[in-house]
Order: structure tokens, then C-alpha cells, then sequence
């Protein structure tokens, strides 16, 4: 789960939302009227001792969960980035059996990742129980995904789960909020963690995938080349590819990572979508995926020439407001 979005894309108001996306708002109704409007687009709403936690309607991208007044996921939209997130990195990996999720407490994740018919167990570690019981509860396109006799969720820290398993897997995700200032997550986009965690903890031929922030042409350096760059120093091969997500509003940026070459062509990962994966992709296909890994000149340049590196002491941040949660 993805702490998303430029900060002020979702602004709460007198108990309600306003969700701006650069979308006409001259013909809006009288302040009394829209407060009542704002008030009944809450559904639900809780909170816990990481983060608030809220499920709005919103009119151009449906019901949207919103966390700490950021946005994580739309109905008409998180396929987008579910599916950039889940399949490229199962579908570069030869037959992954066993599957970590940090973080991704709503679920999405998951439910991509058990659409493998490869796929014998998935461990999915979040931190915030009461996001897990949220999201379970009120995201019903995700109930089959949590009573999956597959599934194995644990409410942890990540890095600590990790740290202490004795298990090893086939694929690791990083499915994470923003790092933030002030609060904990950076320290999972850190060399440290990739080499001494996340890597051992991968079988041979291991893929790790990590969603990586905003990557469009005005904001990939805020951390996605630093992503990119930190995991250059820690795998042989590293893939970075993007897509637009609307409700984002902003290109955004993931980056897998193994010691084996990603080297399939956009047939070859056809077939395998075909062979594994139940039901039909809305967003991705082998065409796509390679396209998705092309990025513009700017992008590219920043990324061949980065030189930070994420560590304890040097990070780079998003900004934005969180209290303590990570994964």
C-alpha cells in the first residue's frame, strides 16, 4: 500500500473530503451545500495508533481509501498500479512458489499475487492491524484474497519479520508507504536493509520489487532515482519502469531487482501471463511491460547519473506528514 499522491491532492474539510485533481471546480455549490455533499462522501472512517484511516466516494475515481489525508488506492484505478507492482516480477521469475508482501494491509497486492497458479503460499506482513481489519471489512473486491487458505498474514514490522524468518522466497514486495520525513519507512529503501535482509532472504534466482514514488518528468528525483541507484549497489541486475496513474496525478515508478538478467520479450511474457495468471490483466500485457521500462530521456539521464545512495544517515524524502507506520 502506497502512501500516494502529491500533498493537497486530498484536503479534509469540516469532517469530510475534497479531492482535487486538477479537475473543473468553478461550478461548485454554496459552502453550506457543499459541506453537507463533503460530509456524505465519507463512508467509513477509523483510525489507529500508526495513522487515520478513511473510505471516501469520490466523483471521478469511485470509493478511494485515504490514509493520513493521502491517497492509497481508487476503485476505477489502483489496477494500474496493483498490477505494475504484482506481475513483473512473477513473470520474470521462472515458477515463484512463495511470495513476502511488506506492507499492502488492503489487500490488492495479495489478491494480484494469488492469481498465480504458481503461487503455493504468500506471507503478507503489515504493522497496523486496524488498517488490516479496515480494509478487510470494507474493501469487498479483496474478501476472496483474504480468506485465501494461501494467505499468511502477519501484523508485524517487516524488517523485523524479515530479519527473524527462517524462510526464504521466490519473490519479495515492497509494497510501502512514501518515505517520509519524521517517520520510520525510509529505513526499507536503505542499501543496509536490501543487503543484509532482503537479499538473503531471496532464493536463487530471486526477484525483489519495490514500489519506488512519483517518477514523472518534474518529480522522479525526489526518490525514485535514489531507489533506483541504492539497488544498483546491491543487485547485478536492476529494471526501472513506470506508468501514469490517474489518480495519482503523476507518473509513478517501481523498480525490481535480482542477481539473474530480466531478458523475456514481450511474447515470451505473453505466453506466461496466458499459462498463469487466472483471469484476464485490464492493464498489462508484454508489450506494455517492456514499453513501461523505456522512460523519456530526462528519466533516464537522472537515473544513469544519480549518485545517492539511501542509507541510515543520508536519505531523501517526500513531503508529506505520517505518524510512526512503515509496513
Amino acid at each position: 500500500m502506497v502512501g500516494a499522491v502529491q500533498e493537497g491532492i486530498v484536503r479534509e474539510m469540516n469532517g469530510g473530503f475534497e479531492v482535487m485533481g486538477g479537475y473543473d471546480r468553478s461550478s461548485m455549490a454554496p459552502k453550506q451545500q457543499q459541506r453537507e455533499e463533503e460530509s456524505k462522501c465519507v463512508l467509513h472512517r477509523g483510525a489507529s495508533k500508526y495513522q487515520e484511516i478513511a473510505l471516501i466516494d469520490t466523483k471521478h475515481f469511485g470509493k478511494a481509501l485515504i490514509i493520513d489525508g493521502k491517497m492509497q488506492s481508487t476503485e476505477v484505478d489502483e489496477f494500474i498500479y496493483h498490477e505494475s507492482l504484482i506481475h513483473p516480477p512473477l513473470l520474470f521469475h521462472p515458477n515463484p512458489k512463495t511470495v513476502f508482501i511488506m506492507g499492502g494491509g488492503e489487500g490488492s497486492a495479495a489478491r494480484e499475487v494469488l492469481r498465480h497458479n504458481t503461487v503455493h503460499r504468500v506471507v503478507m506482513c503489515d504493522i497496523d492491524q486496524e488498517v488490516v481489519d479496515f480494509c478487510r471489512t470494507y474493501l469487498t473486491v479483496n474478501w476472496d484474497a483474504f480468506a485465501s487458505d494461501k494467505l499468511c498474514l502477519i501484523i508485524n514490522d517487516a524488517r523485523a519479520e524479515l530479519e527473524k524468518s527462517r524462510e526464504k522466497f521466490d519473490v519479495i514486495v515492497g509494497d510501502l508507504a512514501d518515505p517520509v520525513e519524521g517517520g520510520p519507512c525510509y529505513q526499507l529503501y536503505t542499501k543496509s536493509f536490501y543487503q543484509h535482509i532482503v537479499k538473503p532472504k531471496l532464493n536463487d534466482r530471486g526477484v525483489f520489487v519495490t514500489q519506488a514514488g512519483p517518477a514523472g518528468v518534474l518529480t522522479h528525483k525526489e526518490v525514485f532515482s535514489s531507489i533506483y541507484n541504492t539497488l544498483r549497489h546491491v543487485f547485478k541486475y536492476v529494471k526501472a519502469y513506470t506508468a501514469h496513474v490517474p489518480s495519482f496525478a503523476d507518473t509513478w515508478g517501481w523498480v525490481m531487482a535480482s542477481d539473474y538478467p530480466f531478458s523475456m520479450n514481450a511474447q515470451q511474457i505473453n505466453e506466461r501471463i496466458k499459462e498463469r495468471i487466472d483471469g484476464e490483466l485490464v492493464y498489462l500485457s508484454g508489450e506494455s511491460l517492456i514499453s513501461s521500462t523505456i522512460l523519456n530521456k530526462s528519466v533516464y539521464q537522472s537515473l544513469l547519473n544519480e549518485t545517492h545512495v539511501y542509507t541510515e544517515d543520508d536519505a531523501r524524502f517526500i513531503y508529506g506528514h505520517g505518524r510512526a507506520r512503515c509496513a
